[in-house]
């Protein structure tokens, strides 16, 4: 991805719109830190699509299913014996 600071991607605004439509995103820095990205607009529609729903969306969704939760169990401990008189 390319980087642009934040003074160049403000002050040529339009050849930053058009290498992101054309090369992909493009990374903006500001004190050479990245702070934000630019992607095509079909990219962020795919990114969209993929996102997983929150909680709310699905637990209001028509037909929630359970396949794509992912358990983890965690093991168990043993607790120490104890012994009765």
């Amino acid at each position: 991805m390319a980087s642009w600071q934040v003074q160049d991607a403000k002050a040529r605004f339009s050849e930053f719109l058009d290498a992101t439509i054309k090369k992909g995103p493009q990374v903006v820095t500001r004190r050479g830190v990245k702070t934000a990205v630019l992607v095509p607009i079909k990219e962020w529609e795919r990114l969209q699509k993929a996102a997983r729903p929150g909680l709310k969306e699905w637990l209001l969704a028509p037909e929630p299913r359970c396949d794509d939760l992912a358990f983890e169990r965690g093991k168990l401990r043993s607790r120490p014996a104890v012994e009765f008189e």
